[in-house]
Order: structure tokens, then C-alpha cells, then sequence
């Protein structure tokens, strides 16, 4: 079976985005590459219901399906153009509801600098890019712009999408850009906003790039 790693990863990571809360029914879609082969979600099927058998497999270059019995998501489109334009392997596009609580609001443009973990997206802020029809090749477009050196975006009146190098460190970070937009309503609500500087946001980037950020193996005499 073509890329059958890369499908079994992809069924393993849809039954958690259905219990970690970042979709409701069919919602959001999850897609992997190898080369110039894609592995997406199927479009329409209840996330309990996918195998790895069904999951559809795309031509990067073309978009055109070469593997699968169903459909591939309608947001195909998103997917190769989001990975074209950041230049990742894997892409997790969400309706996660703080992350689109944010992107419904008319007065934001943004996501700002509220949390240091904003540099994990690429910079000091996470845009907000147009609203297109979904699976409208005008959404691709907009959100296009939106990922210009930046990893993720927030979609008017829609959702969020991130890139990463693999699935399991791109499903981190749609965990962790929900967890900055939760933090974001909850202080709007509460007072005025204090934000890092664009300064202090690459001072943490360099930091976490330049330095092993978490657990490191013990050295083994």
C-alpha cells in the first residue's frame, strides 16, 4: 500500500483530533508528503470511520488522485499550496474554537505577541487571512498570503492551519496555537493586554533554535 506509514499516522492522528476537541463532526483535515506523493484525509468521512486503506493519496505536483477509493478533503488545494508556500511535509487544519473564536472577531487582523510561543509559528504575530468559500481555490490564495514567513494562520470565520517538518510535531503546534488563542480571548475579557516586542519574540526564537529546547538524551558511557 502507497505510503502506508504515513496513512496509518494520519488515522491515528484524526481520533485524537476528535478527542483533544479541535474538530466537530467531519471538520478539518490532516495531510503528510513524501516527494511528490500526498497523503490527505478523505473528504465527508466521520474521523472513526477512516482507515488507513481509505485515506487518499495525491500527486504534490498535480493534485491529481492516484490512490484511494474516496475523495480526497475538499481543502486539497489548501493543503499542497500551504506546503508549497512554507515549504513543510505536513499540514493540520482545524475549526478548533478558540483558535476560530479569533478569527470570527472583526477588530482582529492578528493573533499578537501575547505568549513567547507565538516564535513557533515564525515570527511575532499569527495572521488572520481573508475569508474565501472553503475548498475555493480564493481560500488557498488568501491563506497563502497569510503563511508568508509563518507556519500557521488563522482563517476568517473558519479555523486555523499549520505546517510542520511531520505529523506529530505539526499536531503539536495546532495544540499550542489553540492553547495561545484560548489566552488571548481570556485576557481580552479580563484587562488590558501586555505584549513582547519584537525583540524579545527573537531572542526566544534564537533561543529555541540555537539551544536543545526540551529533554536530551543522557549521555551513555
Amino acid at each position: 500500500m502507497l505510503l502506508e506509514t504515513q496513512r496509518q499516522q494520519i488515522c491515528d492522528a484524526c481520533g485524537r483530533l476528535v478527542s483533544d476537541g479541535l474538530v466537530v463532526g467531519t471538520a478539518g483535515n490532516i495531510s503528510i508528503r513524501s516527494d511528490d506523493l500526498v497523503a490527505i484525509t478523505p473528504s465527508g468521512l466521520p474521523y472513526a470511520d477512516i482507515r488507513p486503506d481509505l485515506v487518499s493519496i495525491v500527486e504534490f505536483s498535480t493534485g491529481k488522485q492516484i490512490d484511494g477509493p474516496l475523495r480526497p478533503a475538499s481543502e486539497l488545494d489548501l493543503h499542497l499550496t500551504t506546503m508549497r508556500v512554507t515549504g513543510r511535509q505536513s499540514v493540520v487544519h482545524t475549526h478548533s474554537p478558540a483558535a476560530t473564536a479569533v478569527a470570527c472577531l472583526d477588530d482582529v487582523s492578528r493573533l499578537p505577541a501575547i505568549h513567547y510561543y507565538i516564535c513557533m509559528f515564525g515570527g511575532s504575530d499569527v495572521r488572520v487571512a481573508d475569508y474565501a468559500v472553503y475548498g475555493s481555490p480564493e481560500l488557498a490564495a488568501n491563506v497563502a498570503r497569510a503563511l508568508e514567513d509563518r507556519t500557521a494562520a488563522l482563517m476568517r470565520n473558519h479555523g486555523s492551519i499549520v505546517a510542520g517538518p511531520n505529523l506529530p510535531a505539526t499536531y503539536t503546534l495546532a495544540q499550542e496555537l489553540e492553547w495561545v488563542c484560548a489566552l488571548y480571548l481570556r485576557t481580552r475579557q479580563t484587562g488590558p493586554i501586555k505584549l513582547l516586542t519584537d525583540e524579545q519574540i527573537k531572542e526566544v526564537s534564537s533561543k529555541i533554535h540555537n539551544t536543545n529546547y526540551g529533554q536530551s538524551a543522557p549521555a551513555v558511557d
